[in-house]
């Protein structure tokens, strides 16, 4: 748990063994966590021998798995062993306008990124678009009833915006928001700062370090970012992931 203050804090690690073998997760989207009990159940999909699973499981209060409950994975189907990441996007009614909603995002090593939604017990392609070879990782920091917007860095470390209509076959946009130097990131996590902001973290696979930045609501190059500076820990696992609340609202 990585605090954001000056200087940046951790706040203590919390494990749960078992969940999955060694290297056994190839991708993973983010982790939805409600309470059951004394404890709390826990979802998202993971990419695993290049098929995409719908995980879940159910720790007690000690955060460990809760041997009453059973331990999923349900596979949905193969053909993912040529993604660079997988993201899943749970969007709560706002409004009588509004309805629920639930993405799925992934772009493939050629750059092609896809959106799927939620259908029953399946999924529907509702559009993909390439061009994006040179962007290396994305997080998502906005979802509104019309949009949702993700942060992304290039390799020729320019930081930009990608923002995706939720309507059916249609295109997103980008956005420059820095020009340079933020080709060093592998990948970046992000989750609700304040009440229009992301707390950022960029991650440096080579360096095994991190970096925390606050964003301000995003608008192109006039968006405030300000460095918290680097975070006194080693990232040397092979998965990082965003663990969500319930009620995950992002107004990035």
């Amino acid at each position: 748990m990585i605090n954001a203050t000056a200087p940046i804090t951790i706040g203590g690690v919390r494990g749960t063994a078992g969940v999955f073998q060694p290297n056994q997760v190839q991708h993973t989207s983010t982790f939805v966590g409600w309470p059951r009990g004394n404890g709390e159940t826990r979802s998202g999909l993971t990419v695993m021998g290049g098929a995409l699973y719908s995980s879940s499981y159910v720790v007690d209060g000690q955060v460990q798995i809760d041997p009453h409950y059973p331990h999923n994975n349900l596979r949905v189907g193969g053909g993912w062993g040529n993604f660079r990441w997988i993201e899943e996007s749970v969007h709560r009614q706002s409004g009588p306008a509004d309805s629920d909603r639930t993405f799925l995002y992934g772009q493939q090593t050629d750059g092609t990124l896809h959106r799927w939604i939620a259908e029953g017990n399946g999924w529907r392609k509702t559009g993909g678009v390439g061009g994006l070879s040179t962007v290396k990782p994305m997080a998502l920091i906005s979802r509104t009833p019309t949009a949702e917007t993700f942060l992304a860095n290039t390799r020729a470390g320019t930081l930009i915006t990608v923002t995706w209509p939720t309507g059916y076959l249609s295109v997103p946009k980008a956005a420059t928001v820095r020009g340079t130097p933020w080709q060093g990131f592998e990948q970046l996590i992000a989750t609700k700062c304040g009440a229009n902001g992301t707390l950022l973290l960029g991650i440096d696979r080579e360096t095994q370090s991190g970096y925390l930045y606050v964003v301000g609501h995003t608008n192109g190059s006039s968006t405030v970012i300000k460095s918290l500076g680097k975070v006194p820990l080693t990232f040397s696992d092979p998965q990082y992931f965003r663990w969500a609340p319930t009620d995950d609202t992002l107004n990035g």
